[in-house]
């Protein structure tokens, strides 16, 4: 399978945590940054956080910055979202692509190989 796979999605209540996984086949992925994106129904998907190829350069979308965290660990081709105090503004669909042009990191033209996603709720 090329695509990469999320999980850890699931259902909970304001200010709780989640952490979501994307797992990747590692070959064709070493060597490029990584993203997540989310789509709430109804909403175009958007970005939320990009990490660089060795995980040196992180970025973050206004909305989850200093409550979300993206990493990766190379050695099992994973790549992480830690969601901290979360609201129901983040229930949504989380996507993670491999960025594979140089350019805008929240510009998803930049990305391929989309994974399926995985749900997260949040209630009030």
């Amino acid at each position: 399978q090329v695509q990469p796979v999320e999980s850890g999605g699931g259902l909970v209540q304001a200010g709780g945590s989640l952490r979501l996984s994307c797992a990747h086949s590692g070959r064709i992925f070493s060597g490029y940054a990584m993203g997540w994106f989310r789509q709430a129904p109804g909403k175009q998907r958007e970005f939320v956080a990009r990490i660089s190829w060795n995980g040196g350069y992180t970025y973050y979308a206004d909305s989850v910055k200093g409550r979300f965290t993206i990493s990766r660990d190379s050695a099992k081709n994973t790549v992480y979202l830690q969601m901290n105090n979360l609201n129901p503004e983040d229930t949504a669909v989380y996507f993670c692509a491999r960025k594979a042009i140089s350019g805008a990191d929240s510009d998803r033209g930049q990305y391929d190989y989309w994974g399926q996603g995985t749900q997260v709720t949040v209630s009030a």
